[in-house]
């Protein structure tokens, strides 16, 4: 019994990390072509800069694709033993599916430890310093944010435009429009020139343009505008202040809820439950509750682990596949039903009344429910 234990687990165990790599692997690829894609195209990041950001995603990725991996990587093992008739003859021989069970459970009990590790500790801080580092490594090269012959959209309110960069902060044929909320023009500029300055102190760059010819918007009616003269002494040389706080954040990073460790949490939620007068109770519980469901869904996401596995046990004897596409595609589209669900609840954010901090665990209880249904159901077979 020992030996099929061992035999069981060591399977389970090398699928599961090979799974939880390539979905790792994944993540990681998409966080950082979402992320860090514009800045290494745009000359703003160093290799060694790049590689330790690369290096703080993976905590992130790592609970998000451990509970994937662990549903994987059980689907595919007994999926094989069960198509290759191991699990009949063991069965045959006396072995319930609990018994065939019990190691696969000590491991998804592993991975749910290490989940509340990684949820509560690991992934806060990684994704913490991951913001700062990002922050600071933009910071050290600000003027590589104008790329010629490209719309730049990442200022609020202003698309700039620039045919030609000379230098680190020469600009010629300059564009520059100032939108509204509607995404409609108020004003237009264009420049022959344009000079770029950094501005340290206020996180900013100071654009001078020179020789500017403007068309300037109705107030009241956007297509109705007017041009005004080069010639216009007023014109010859104008200066726009384009914030950087929105692109590469300001000096100090804004920690979100989901970034902050079980201890910065919970000193969180004491500090809403205790009474202040600037803060109106309503607004208070609102926040608390944003609190609690964070908790919440961090223990949630990690007890997962042990109710993919709960789910994939059974799965993975019925149905009997050996292809690994099959067994891949399975345990997809299982996870992405669990990872929306979760979506769904948090929608009801903004509704205390609802409790949705203790929805976070609806969708876990519907797969060890219906786990446990298909357990007992193949295990009479």
């Amino acid at each position: 019994m020992k030996l099929l234990h061992r035999h069981i687990f060591a399977n389970v165990a090398l699928t599961c990390l090979a799974s939880v790599g390539l979905f790792a692997f994944v993540l990681m690829i998409g966080n950082a072509l979402r992320d860090l894609l514009g800045y290494v195209l745009a000359g703003q990041l160093e290799l060694l800069t790049f590689l330790r950001l690369i290096g703080l995603l993976v905590p992130f990725v790592i609970s998000y694709a451990l509970p994937m991996g662990v549903l994987t990587g059980v689907l595919l093992v007994l999926g094989r033993m069960s198509s290759d008739r191991e699990i009949t003859a063991i069965r045959a021989s006396g072995v319930s599916v609990a018994g065939i069970s019990a190691p696969i459970f000590f491991f998804a009990l592993l991975g749910t430890g290490l989940s509340l590790l990684v949820n509560f500790q690991f992934m806060p801080a990684a994704r913490t310093a991951y913001q700062q580092e990002l922050a600071a490594a933009v910071r050290k090269n600000p003027l590589s944010f104008i790329v010629p012959k490209t719309f730049i959209r990442d200022f609020p309110g202003i698309v700039i435009y620039a045919g030609e960069k000379r230098g680190e902060n020469t600009l010629l044929d300059f564009w520059i429009w100032e939108i509204d909320g509607q995404g409609r023009v108020k004003r237009f500029a264009r420049a022959q020139s344009g000079r770029l300055i950094y501005d340290e102190e206020g996180n900013k760059l100071r654009l001078t343009v020179f020789n500017a010819q403007v068309e300037v918007r109705n107030e009241r009616d956007l297509e109705d505008f007017v041009s005004e003269s080069p010639q216009d002494p007023s014109m010859e040389r104008a200066t726009f202040d384009l914030p950087l706080d929105r692109v590469t954040g300001s000096r100090t990073v804004r920690t979100k809820l989901k970034w902050l460790t079980f201890a910065q949490l919970m000193s969180e939620w004491e500090r809403l439950g205790r009474t202040d007068p600037q803060v109106p109770a309503e607004e208070r519980a609102r926040q608390r509750m944003k609190v609690q469901i964070v908790i919440q869904e961090k223990a949630s996401m990690a007890f997962s682990v042990l109710s993919f596995a709960l789910l994939a046990i059974p799965l993975g004897i019925k149905v009997s596949r050996k292809e690994t596409s099959a067994n891949l595609g399975l345990a997809l589209a299982l996870a992405m039903a669990y990872y929306f669900s979760t979506v769904v609840v948090g929608w009801f954010d903004n509704k205390p009344d609802l409790r949705p901090d203790l929805l976070m665990w609806m969708p876990n209880i519907v797969f060890q429910a219906l786990g446990i249904w298909m357990f007992r159901k193949v295990d009479r077979q």
